[in-house]
């Protein structure tokens, strides 16, 4: 048993628990599983691409790329359409530039192709190892502010304002009253070292939203709309392209602006992730991340499924580092999300009850734990301090991380640039710097 587990996921039963790595995976799947029911939401803006067939697609393509990511990576990271890459699809491609969904898809697929020839061509690694040492630690703290304004602005901790751009929402009822009694009953649970701490405070606090009401309906927040139903079937988005566009400028831009935010957005989950769970490997005078390729491989086989199966891009998600940050280590975990999402086709109602409220507090907890990489960021030396500060800071306050990573690449080199220290600027990051500000200028 215990051998077939390290064939399969890279499992050594000295170091690792089956129980630790399931409840991990458990962990992954219900901080991520909002995916489901903004997918299809997303999508339903656009005329012949049915809800169902695309939380069906939804469903197929987590699977797909976890289980790809479990059982050749071995890693512990989950897999699913990306969110702001299923916006720009819908939003941008679509109802902007006026293209049919079959176009779009047709820009997701072609990005997956060359995703994949970049990564067998080993340039996807040469790019992540080109990244300096701190810009790395920068992006494992940025992140983590990232997915803890996500919990918070999903919960309602945080709100918009007109004024301000964003404030604190009402704590004292509804959904951000819910979560922020889960929080602290989770880092209650944290702080004891409670097996499964993260995943419990997920359950305790679903539960305690069945007795809450959300006051703008006067309903309760953890809303039961059923057990079981049969998925729908993906035919009617399956393998739809459309190649008349193929070699036009407008499908050049697009699938140029859906490689830069897939590649970088991952790059960044798989720098930030292992940073903040210290799974990284020091060989010399950097740290090195092992198995970067089967990662890349790995992502950029899902997105090939994803566009086949009729979804945007399929990318790896940060918050597979509330797995991690449960423990989580082999692709154990990620299989574990994957028979999660599995199961979520058949048992969709029942998954879907799980309100925003319940998995923000996880969100917020991971984001702690991901901050300790800052104290590594030397902070007296500017030439390396701002561009590692304004990584931190863009990647929540852009909701992207890919903004944060390719700002923090273009100061970096500007900065070293303007201070004289030209020997610490190599060949890679002045063709990236460069790269990144044609993509702001021309995109």
């Amino acid at each position: 048993m215990e051998h077939a587990l390290e064939k399969l996921f890279g499992f050594d039963p000295l170091k690792h628990s089956i129980r630790t790595e399931i409840l991990a995976g458990v962990t992954t799947f219900l901080t991520m599983a909002y995916i489901l029911a903004v997918n299809p939401n997303i999508f339903s803006a656009l005329p012949g691409m049915p809800s169902g067939s695309v939380f069906t697609a939804t469903a197929l393509a987590a699977i797909i790329g976890t289980l790809v990511m479990s059982l050749y990576a071995k890693k512990p990271f989950a897999l699913a359409p990306g969110m702001g890459l299923n916006a720009f699809f819908v939003y941008t491609v679509c109802l902007g530039m006026g293209y049919s969904w079959q176009f779009a898809l047709t820009a997701v697929l072609i990005e997956g192709i060359i995703f994949i020839l970049l990564t067998v061509t080993n340039v996807r690694s040469l790019l992540l190892k080109a990244i300096p040492g701190t810009l790395n630690k920068a992006i494992g703290a940025g992140i983590g502010l990232f997915i803890a304004f996500i919990g918070m602005e999903n919960s309602g901790i945080i709100v918009n304002n007109d004024a301000t751009l964003v404030s604190l929402g009402n704590i004292t009822e509804g959904t951000a009253l819910l979560a922020m009694v889960g929080l602290f009953i989770t880092a209650g649970m944290v702080m004891a070292k409670v097996r499964g701490g993260i995943l419990w405070g997920i359950l305790v606090t679903t539960l305690m939203g069945l007795f809450i009401k959300d006051p703008s309906t006067g309903e309760a927040i953890t809303k039961l709309g059923g057990f079981m139903s049969v998925p729908d079937s993906v035919e009617p988005l399956f393998c739809k392209f459309e190649w008349s566009q193929l070699l036009s400028w407008d499908m050049l831009v697009v699938v140029f602006t859906f490689l830069f935010i897939d590649m970088f957005d991952t790059m960044g989950t798989i720098i930030g992730v292992h940073h903040g769970a210290n799974m990284v490997e020091t060989n010399g005078k950097r740290d090195e991340i092992p198995g970067m390729e089967k990662m890349f491989m790995a992502d950029s086989i899902a997105t090939v499924a994803g566009a086949c199966l009729g979804t945007s891009t399929t990318t790896t998600y940060v918050e597979s580092a509330s797995g991690v940050g449960e423990g989580g280590r082999t692709g154990l975990t990620a299989f574990a999300t994957a028979v999660c999402f599995a199961l979520a086709l058949f048992f969709s109602p029942l998954f879907l009850s799980i309100p925003s409220a319940a998995t923000a507090p996880a969100l917020i907890i991971v984001g702690v734990m991901m901050m300790p990489s800052v104290a590594r960021i030397h902070w007296e030396d500017y030439c390396k301090a701002i561009p590692a500060f304004l990584t931190i800071i863009l990647m929540p306050l852009c909701y992207s991380i890919s903004d944060g990573i390719l700002i923090g690449v273009i100061s970096y080199v500007l900065c070293h640039a303007v201070a004289g220290k030209f020997k610490d600027i190599s060949i890679t990051m002045w063709v990236l710097a460069i790269l990144f500000i044609c993509k702001y200028i021309l995109i």
